[in-house]
């Protein structure tokens, strides 16, 4: 089997989109199954056993580290030389859309997965009028696939409402080697809680940027009595957070990966995300497989995977008093918040990405199985 992928973001840039992508494209190596990937990137030639077919790019200027640029002729010759049995877009745009029509031309089958919730990052943005044509677009473009994958229930029936057919489920997984509890580092915890360990530590890990809300946080730190904040990441928003957090205990740590990202996850005691926009939330599972309870805003994939009362607390968005009073319950004793990420560590050890990797290469070899029938039959 040989897969062809377009994505509108690569390496260099770290998000989940592109941790996703690449956690994908580990799993078909491991498997043997031989991928491209079409992307708009700079100087990253392969990635694992994979090819990567750069297209010409500019900085986007709302996000300067976001690469854009559409495929060329150049990339449809190159694809058609690798000769691929599927493609595989990741949320399609400028790079993928132009690809679908490769695709077309080499009469195979396609799949489209969801992973940028526009409609409502434009409503967040006071934007809502744009919401129609977007709804068209995203309609449009994932039917001229034969399969879409939506990476949570929430974001299935959305799809579904909108006029999408045939949505598939890819959910989201976790590596729980990688996040576990046994990276609890004294010296990380001391690093996170600006040296007060004693006091009840919330963490936050992802981009810092408005519509993640993480200023809503503060709230909690004023309203439950030892209470303390880390905040594990970067983006847009930082130094204006910082500024807003000024004299609360509250530590930005900066970007962090490997062993110590590990060791912050599980050197916190609860995980605190009060974010308007997700498609599904990696950070969340990667926090729970670390040991810790969760109190979440419910968007993408959250109401997937907490349990109320046993593994966290969810809360509707923007609904700041649920969330101080999902931090007060769980903080209520040591033992709670431990009893509380057991549960949590052991629903994560359930959700490997081994499983949710094998039903996308499932996926694979239906929709090639089923074409080759209907050219069998036509000739």
């Amino acid at each position: 089997m040989r897969v062809a992928f377009f994505t509108e973001t690569f390496l260099p840039k770290v998000d989940g989109i592109v941790t996703v992508t690449c956690l994908l494209l580990d799993h078909l190596a491991k498997r043997g199954v031989e991928s491209v990937i079409v992307a708009p990137t700079r100087g990253i030639e392969v990635y694992n056993q994979t090819r990567v077919i750069a297209v010409p790019n500019m900085s986007f200027p709302l996000y300067p580290e976001v690469r854009i640029g559409p495929p060329t002729p150049n990339t449809y010759n190159q694809l058609k030389a690798f000769k691929p049995d599927i493609a595989h877009y990741i949320h399609p745009v400028l790079t993928g859309i132009p690809g679908m029509l490769m695709a077309r031309l080499m009469n195979i089958p396609m799949v489209t997965s969801f992973h940028l919730d526009v409609s409502r990052i434009a409503h967040h943005y006071h934007m809502g009028f744009i919401e129609p044509l977007t709804d068209l677009m995203t309609r449009i473009v994932f039917n001229a696939a034969d399969a879409s994958l939506a990476p949570s229930k929430l974001i299935q029936r959305d799809m579904e409402n909108i006029g999408v057919t045939n949505v598939r489920l890819w959910k989201r997984g976790v590596d729980a080697e990688k996040f576990n509890p046994r990276y609890r580092n004294a010296d990380m915890r001391n690093l996170l809680s600006d040296g007060h360990p004693e006091d009840t530590l919330l963490l936050y890990v992802g981009r810092v940027s408005s519509e993640k809300q993480i200023d809503q946080i503060r709230t909690v730190l004023e309203q439950v009595p030892g209470t303390r904040l880390a905040v594990v990441g970067d983006g847009p928003a930082r130094e204006d957070l910082k500024k807003y957090f000024a004299g609360m205990p509250a530590t930005f740590v900066g970007y962090l990966k490997g062993q110590a990202l590990s060791e912050a996850y599980a050197s916190a005691d609860m995980f605190v995300f009060p974010s308007a926009l997700e498609t599904f939330g990696l950070v969340v599972v990667e926090a729970m497989a670390a040991g810790l309870p969760v109190v979440s805003s419910r968007v993408g994939g959250v109401r997937d995977v907490v349990q109320e009362g046993v593994t966290g607390y969810t809360f509707d968005v923007n609904d700041v008093a649920a969330m101080v009073e999902g931090v007060r319950q769980v903080a209520q004793s040591r033992e709670r918040i431990n009893a509380m990420g057991h549960a949590a560590r052991a629903f994560a050890e359930t959700q490997t990405w081994e499983a949710m990797m094998d039903e996308v290469i499932d996926l694979y070899a239906e929709l090639i199985t089923s074409r080759r029938s209907e050219a069998t039959i036509s000739a």
